[in-house]
């Protein structure tokens, strides 16, 4: 992965809000906050999570996928995003 590219970016700034969520869902888990409060707050780190993957994924396909798929070794790249997708659609 290319940790200088726009999605590369983007993605570790939103991994590293989810940390700091997460952290804050543990505190508020650790203070007995009320469960909706503390439900509402993983809801949208596990939002922020799935739009990183995406992300990820993106810079995957334009680098890694796209590199084999022009050297003629593209199979396992793409069985590698089937499967990733596969996991989407079974939620």
């Amino acid at each position: 992965m290319e940790h200088d590219s726009p999605d590369s970016r983007k993605a570790l700034d939103l991994l590293k809000t989810v940390r700091g969520q997460v952290e804050a869902v543990v505190r508020m888990v650790e203070d007995d906050r009320y469960c909706i409060d503390v439900s509402r707050q993983v809801l949208a780190a596990v939002a922020l999570l799935r739009k990183a993957n995406l992300l990820i994924l993106r810079q995957h396909m334009n680098t890694c996928v796209k590199e084999a798929i022009s050297s003629h070794n593209g199979a396992e790249k793409i069985d590698e995003i089937t499967m990733i997708l596969e996991k989407y659609l079974e939620k």
